[in-house]
């Protein structure tokens, strides 16, 4: 008899995830995935990747603005499904919820728990300048990311990996540590492990004015940042008096005696800038407000011709 499941997720993230729950012969009574939403400049309606993948996989879709007490709540309670997995979904899940299931509700998260609770672990190991992170199975409980741990692997950072590619690499992670952990859950021969309370850290939604860099900073935490916010909500600075979204940057080697925020070098092809303590920060990649994203290159034989050597550029 098949194992039935109840899939709740949204972004590419949990993709790998659902179609590899299918793919190993799990059944698949539901996928819950956000509403729709609208995107880009012309707030096109779209689907999630979640709920793109389940269509392709003809999955029945769920997408309750909120999960708790709505009539959605009530169809999934009535399927009492085997297991809830759950994958960046992005909803706390009431205890009725979690009790409904006949074995277990597990979450796949995005971080060596405790480290990184929340809805942001990814982007806080990169920005933190973390040299790695990882995939942590744990039971769902009603306190966020608080259940016990059913299994753990770990994947290096690069200091080329941004977001967008942790993301990727994770996914695929979490679908093979899922897929192996499952069989011992439904079996019951695993030992689960408490998160331990002293070593809980937080990593919270990243909010509009922590989108602003910091030169201040040393270089390699300024470059981190840049690769923490992209794609999404992109880092910002202020170069010729206007907002401008910094895409892609790089760590210079050696030092500087200005301050930081200062342009150390300006060619028509490079535009370096002091950060803290001394370092380099090379600027590869921005788009400056109302403008398209653009090689560095580009934006000095334009609008950044006025530059100087010196200048201080950055409020």
């Amino acid at each position: 008899m098949l194992t039935t499941v109840v899939f709740m997720g949204t972004p590419s993230f949990g993709v790998p995830v659902l179609k590899g729950l299918v793919d190993q012969g799990y059944q698949v009574l539901a996928a819950v995935t956000q509403p729709d939403r609208p995107v880009g400049r012309k707030h096109q309606i779209q689907k999630s990747p979640v709920k793109q993948q389940a269509e392709a996989l003809n999955i029945p879709v769920l997408q309750p603005e909120k999960i708790s007490g709505s009539d959605e709540m009530q169809q999934l309670i009535e399927m009492h499904p085997d297991l809830i997995v759950t994958a960046a979904f992005g909803q706390f899940l009431p205890t009725k919820l979690l009790n409904a299931v006949k074995i277990a509700a597990v979450n796949v998260h995005g971080s060596l728990l405790p480290k990184y609770r929340g809805g942001a672990p990814i982007q806080y190991a990169i920005l933190n300048g973390d040299k790695e992170t990882g995939i942590s199975i744990i039971y769902m409980v009603k306190k966020m990311d608080a259940g016990d741990i059913l299994a753990q692997q770990a994947i290096p950072i690069n200091n080329t990996d941004d977001t967008a590619s942790m993301f990727a690499k994770l996914s695929l992670v979490g679908r093979d540590l899922l897929l192996k952990t499952l069989p011992k859950v439904i079996s019951g021969e695993i030992t689960p492990i408490k998160q331990d309370p002293e070593k809980v850290i937080f990593s919270p939604t990243i909010k509009p004015e922590e989108e602003k860099l910091d030169f201040f900073k040393s270089a390699f935490l300024v470059d981190a940042k840049v690769r923490a916010l992209r794609p999404d909500p992109t880092a910002y600075t202020t170069l010729n008096g206007k907002r401008t979204k910094i895409w892609k940057s790089a760590v210079v080697d050696g030092q500087t005696p200005r301050k930081p925020g200062v342009i150390v070098e300006k060619t028509k092809h490079q535009l370096q800038i002091a950060a803290g303590g001394g370092s380099i920060l090379e600027i590869l990649e921005l788009q400056p407000a109302g403008k398209p994203r653009q090689a560095i290159t580009d934006y000095l034989n334009g609008a950044g011709q006025a530059l100087k050597v010196g200048q201080k550029v950055i409020n």
